[in-house]
This record gives C-alpha cells, sequence and structure tokens, in this order.
C-alpha cells in the first residue's frame, strides 16, 4: 500500500466512523418528535424487511407528535407491533388510517440518562478512532520494515495519522457537546 493511499484510507474510516457517531444520535430523542427515532425499525413488506420510510410517509405535525402513514393500510398492524417491540418506549395509536406517537415530555432523570448515552456512545467512537490510528501507525511500521519508508517518512506519517486522530476526536467531541445540550434543553 502507497503512503498517500493509507493516509487517504485512514482518514475515511475515521469519517465513516464519525458519520456512523452522527446516524445514532440521530435516532436519540430528544423531547421533541424527530423522524429519525424511527430510522432503525423495520417491518416485513411482502417478504422483505422495509423500514418505515420505504413503506409509509412520516411527519411530524407539532411539536411531539409524529404521524405514520402507511401506503397500504394493510401495514398499520405490523408498522404498530414493530415500534411497540422497538427501545422507543412509545406507544402507537391509530385511526385505522394513521399512526401517531405522542412524544412525553423528558423527565430531568429521563434527560440525565440519555446525555448519558450520548457520551457513552461518544466514548465508543473515539475507541474506533483510536483504533483506526493504531491500524495505520502499525501499517507504517511494516512499510518502513520491510523498507518501502524511511524513518524520517515513518515519523512524518505518524503525526499526520495524529493530526487526524486529534481533529477527528474533536468532531466527535463537538457531536457529543450539541446533542447533550439538545437533549438537557427544556
Amino acid at each position: 500500500m502507497e503512503l498517500d493511499e493509507l493516509l487517504f484510507d485512514t482518514e475515511d474510516r475515521m469519517e465513516k466512523t464519525l458519520s456512523n457517531l452522527g446516524a445514532e444520535l440521530a435516532t436519540i430523542r430528544a423531547g421533541r418528535a424527530n423522524p429519525h427515532v424511527l430510522d432503525r425499525i423495520t417491518v416485513d413488506y411482502y417478504g422483505v424487511p422495509s423500514t418505515l420510510q420505504q413503506v409509509s410517509n412520516i411527519s411530524v405535525p407539532e411539536p411531539r407528535i409524529l404521524q405514520i402513514q402507511p401506503w397500504e393500510k394493510s401495514l398499520i398492524k405490523s408498522i404498530e407491533k414493530a415500534i411497540l417491540m422497538s427501545d422507543l418506549g412509545i406507544n402507537p395509536s391509530n385511526d385505522g388510517r394513521v399512526i401517531r406517537l405522542i412524544f412525553p415530555e423528558l423527565t430531568e432523570e429521563r434527560r440525565k440518562d440519555l446525555a448519558k448515552e450520548v457520551r457513552k456512545k461518544g466514548e465508543g467512537a473515539k475507541v474506533a478512532v483510536r483504533n483506526i490510528r493504531r491500524d495505520a501507525n502499525d501499517a507504517l511500521k511494516k512499510m518502513e520494515k520491510a523498507s518501502e519508508i524511511t524513518e524520517d517518512e515513518l515519523e512524518d506519517s505518524q503525526d499526520e495519522i495524529q493530526k487526524l486522530t486529534d481533529k477527528f476526536i474533536g468532531k466527535v467531541d463537538s457531536a457529543v457537546e450539541d446533542k447533550t445540550k439538545e437533549i438537557m434543553t427544556v
């Protein structure tokens, strides 16, 4: 593997870790209705597991209400079942045409629990970034041992990887801080 290729690959993997964290944080509800909390819920649609976005129209008619309107009425029962089996903790109600999810106000204790969960996900992302750094440094050492790069190139590349690591850990911290503020805002 070329040196530039290794650095590009390392940055790309760190970028994916950050976007994965963003997706995970989007599924954590912060007191108001957010359609992304439904991203991981799937229903059986003619034998194919499909996300709610693929089989219904999801809207936010009021700040604390999500409305799910399936393309086919026959899906209402399976959508309700999928929501009940998920970790959302919200009971769906339906009128035969649409399903409504009413998000209760978050208690102070629940907000603190969610903030703790956000920090935990942030720590997981930081660990992933550090593991990527370790993999890249190991690859660099192998390249140096095989005389593909010089000792100076090894040190310069390790410095560059460390700067990348610091940059992405800063981005993770920023994302966690933003989500925590969103959760703690009443």
